[in-house]
């Protein structure tokens, strides 16, 4: 049997620390910081719900991130 791969580890980042800036830039800053998926998604935007290691969710209103979490 094969063996199970270990997921690469996450960037040591607080998703809390994207709210308030506007949309692109937290997007260009999230990818420097190492994430690998950058997901911008508008409000009340229907998404699967499985979690990604590496990927970081932003939810931008007005141009600006409203709400970020991981996966």
């Amino acid at each position: 049997m094969a063996p199970i791969p270990t997921p690469p580890a996450e960037p040591q980042d607080d998703p809390d620390a994207y709210v308030g800036l506007d949309g692109a830039a937290a997007e260009r800053l999230a990818r420097e910081r190492g994430w690998s998926t950058v997901r911008s998604l508008p409000p009340g935007a229907i998404i699967t719900m499985e979690y990604r290691v590496g990927r970081l969710n932003f939810e931008v209103k007005d141009d600006r991130v409203a709400r970020a979490w991981k996966g």
